[in-house]
Parts: C-alpha cells; structure tokens; sequence
C-alpha cells in the first residue's frame, strides 16, 4: 500500500480481529486511529506496537451502540486529526466493532435484539454518516459481516439479521458515495478463535473438530487470516473493488 500519511480509523482495535486489522494497515503503511469502548491498557498497547513499526496511532474511547455520543467523539476525533497530523479528515473507515450473543430464537430478548441492533447495525449505519465529513475523497470503508448470513446457524438469528442489514447497506453506501471515489466493502468471516468464540470452544470441546470438518481448508480461522484482507480492501490495487462481500471462512459449509 503506498498509504504515505493514510489514516485509518478501526473500531473494536483493542483486541482480536480488529486489533490484528490494526497492525496489517500500519505495517502497510497507514498510521491508525485505534476505537475501543472499554479496554483502555489494551488499546494503548495496541498503538506502542503499531509506534514499533514506525507508523502514528492513537487510542480513542467511543460506545459505538451509543450514538449520542458520537458528536463528542467527532469532536475528539478532529482535535486530535489537527495536533497529530495536521488534518481535518481522514482516509479509511473500518466498522469492525461488535458483540457475540447467541440465543435460539425462541428466547431471544427484546434487550438482547436491541443491543445488537445498536452495536452491529444502527451504531454502524449513524457513525457512517456522522464520518462522511471526515472520510478523505477516494478513501476507504470496510464493513464486518459474518458467515453466517449465507449459512444458517441456529442461535444467531438476530446476530446473522442485523449483519444482513449491514450487507445491504454497503451496497446502498457504495452506489451513494460511488462519485468522491470511496469505495465501500464487506468482510464476511467463519468461525474464528477470538475471545468472542473462547467459551464456545472452551465449553464444547468436540466443536474445534466440527467446525474443522465443514471447512474445505480444514481448520478454524485466526485473527491474521482476516486483517491482510481488510489492508488490501484499503490499497491502491483494491480501488475498482466496491460493492462487494467478501467471505473469509476457508470455505465453511460449502
């Protein structure tokens, strides 16, 4: 990626897959605005090893469930764009956040349907349009789907519901700011050894074989099978790419 003074914004950067989207960015060349809600040590630590590569970074807090709070963290967002690097916007936006519930959907919650909905699809489409101002022309948008909007799972009707939205809406926010040249796509990951999937794994021990075995590549993903891909959505070499999901699941349930 020739990113020179790119900027990168990453929900969820603390841990997991976005923390590991983080490092695939700055070791191409981005520097990164790295977004956690609660893990403050785990941000910072991800930003001295992103520093270690010679790239910029910084920790900011936001609740991306909490859209109230998104003026505030513009207006942080932008102080720190101007002491930092001497800009008012940056280049490309990466919506990972998210949270993992799974419950049948016969005793799905109105709470529970309403905090993913917060998180995975209202937090996304509302801080995607209050970002519009910052997001540099040709930049970037990268959105996190799921696997399981192809394949049915049970346990996650609302979980795979609202990334189905958030597919859908990708293809909407692709066609509208298709004339600034931003390109806007989607991620879609199987299975992957996370801390969302930790107790999963830790509390059904034959789980790891299954899923192995409805996999072509014969193995569960990790967190590095999916941050070289979210870096390259971002390259110069991606730039005719838009509009589209990519699945990154070693071929789950083919």
């Amino acid at each position: 990626m020739e990113s020179g003074n790119k900027i990168a914004l990453v929900t969820g950067a603390s841990r997991g897959l976005g923390k590991n989207m983080a490092l695939n960015l700055a070791k191409q060349g981005a520097d990164i605005i790295a977004v956690y809600k609660t893990n403050e040590a785990d941000a910072q630590a991800t930003v001295t090893e992103i520093e270690g590569f010679g790239r910029q970074a910084v920790a900011l807090q936001l609740d991306t469930s909490d859209t109230r709070s998104f003026t505030s963290f513009f207006n942080k967002l932008s102080e720190n764009l101007q002491t930092k690097w001497g800009r008012n916007n940056f280049d490309f936006l990466i919506n990972n956040a998210g949270i993992g519930i799974h419950s049948p959907f016969a005793e799905t919650t109105e709470d529970s349907f309403d905090e993913l909905m917060n998180v995975h699809f209202k937090g996304v489409f509302f801080l995607t349009q209050k970002a519009l101002p910052y997001i540099a022309d040709n930049g970037r948008i990268v959105n996190l789907s799921t696997g399981l909007t192809r394949f049915a799972t049970p346990g996650y009707a609302a979980y795979a519901s609202m990334k189905g939205a958030v597919e859908t809406l990708t293809k909407y926010l692709a066609k509208e700011l298709g004339h600034r040249g931003i390109t806007v796509n989607l991620v879609a990951p199987g299975i992957i050894h996370t801390d969302f999937t930790k107790g999963a794994f830790e509390h059904q021990p034959q789980l790891e074989d299954a899923m192995n075995s409805v996999t072509a590549l014969g193995r569960v993903g990790q967190p590095q099978d999916i941050g070289g891909i979210v870096a390259f959505l971002c390259s110069e070499e991606a730039g005719w790419i838009t509009a589209q999901r990519i699945e990154a699941s070693g071929g789950m349930f083919l």
